[in-house]
């Protein structure tokens, strides 16, 4: 599975992103959530083209699975072949839950109802984070289009094993095992 967030309509950044699925051989895309806009808070991203967003993801769309963000709106969904408006979802990996959410509802600071050795995936931060906290994994992709924090775009990957955050260069920036739960 490959994970991104804030792809914020930059369509250049969501076909690097696409690229890395082909590379990394990613069936499944999952999209944390702001998908078409840039937000009233956020400048306009480079290569901003919310129909060619639309667009290309559109020809993935039985492969996708998308979770609202706090900038997407039934009007993004208009475009859009896939569901996005979900304000969060359940994937079950190898028996044990990770809730995909964005992260402005559900998040780091509102946790939803999770055992031990289950996580959560989330967006809006636009900080790559790969690690267990309190028994509970932690995940978010950073943002392949407008990063914060020093960072740079990012996307997460899942082989089976492994939560990764990956640059475009290839480089992992942070790594946390499900497996070691």
């Amino acid at each position: 599975m490959l994970f991104i967030a804030d792809i914020h309509g930059s369509l250049p950044a969501l076909e690097s992103a696409l690229r890395w699925q082909k590379k990394l051989q990613a069936s499944t895309l999952v999209i944390l959530g702001d998908v078409l806009n840039h937000g009233p808070r956020n400048p306009l991203p480079a290569g901003y083209d919310p129909q060619g967003v639309a667009a290309l993801l559109n020809q993935r769309a039985d492969n996708i699975i998308a979770i609202r963000g706090n900038c997407d709106s039934e009007v993004d969904q208009m475009l859009c072949d896939f569901p996005l408006l979900a304000e969060y979802n359940w994937l079950v990996l190898n028996g044990r839950r990770l809730c995909l959410t964005h992260g402005h509802l559900l998040g780091p600071n509102n946790l939803p109802p999770l055992k031990a050795g289950e996580g959560i995936a989330y967006g809006h931060t636009h900080l790559p984070i790969a690690q267990w906290q309190e028994d509970r994994l932690h995940f978010n992709p950073g943002s392949i289009s407008s990063p914060k924090g020093g960072n740079v775009p990012s996307f997460g990957h899942f082989d089976g094993n492994d939560f990764s955050v990956i640059d475009f260069d290839g480089n992992t920036l942070a790594s946390a095992s499900w497996n070691n739960a």
